[in-house]
């Protein structure tokens, strides 16, 4: 499948087979779209690598396939081995996760844009815990892509109100 013009594209293939996530998103909606596809994905604090000279951030992350939960053709609780990659990023910062801890396992619920001076704003990755990543961005421009094969989850990620 194709993109459009300043929005949301998406493609579902990966060798052959039509199972891997390829999402970029060019603004708000687009952006809701992909913080639908990482809910609950887990990663490890020392997966989290920001480039200033490329005003790059990207997450490893291992992503719970919440498209295939109980899909006609998918097994049911997958995850992921995928990769979340913001460009145009002028500053990032953490709020209540200790960068000392690369071995730390965070769990992120969301990721939101609040907008600035058009088209500036700020993307927030909000964690379980309280812990949150601030990223200054001249624009939106991210994707998230599979990268490696689907396995069985233990279980299906559960949220409490």
């Amino acid at each position: 499948m194709g993109g459009f013009a300043g929005g949301l594209s998406l493609s579902l293939e990966h060798g052959g087979q039509m199972d891997a996530l390829k999402l970029v998103a060019l603004d708000r909606e687009d952006l809701q779209i992909v913080s639908a596809h990482v809910q609950d994905a887990v990663m490890k604090i020392g997966d989290l690598r920001y480039v200033p000279r490329e005003k790059r951030f990207v997450v490893a992350m291992n992503r719970y396939a919440w498209e295939g939960d109980g899909g006609l053709f998918r097994r049911k609780r997958e995850r992921r081995k995928a990769v979340l990659h913001f460009d145009r990023v002028l500053a990032a910062r953490t709020h209540g996760i200790d960068l000392a801890r690369p071995d730390e396992v965070l769990s992120l619920l969301a990721v939101s844009f609040t907008p600035g001076e058009a088209p500036a704003g700020v993307v927030d990755l909000v964690f379980s815990g309280g812990g949150t990543i601030r990223l200054d961005v001249e624009c939106i421009e991210v994707r998230v892509g599979d990268v490696g094969a689907a396995w069985q989850a233990s279980s299906t990620p559960i949220h409490r109100s």
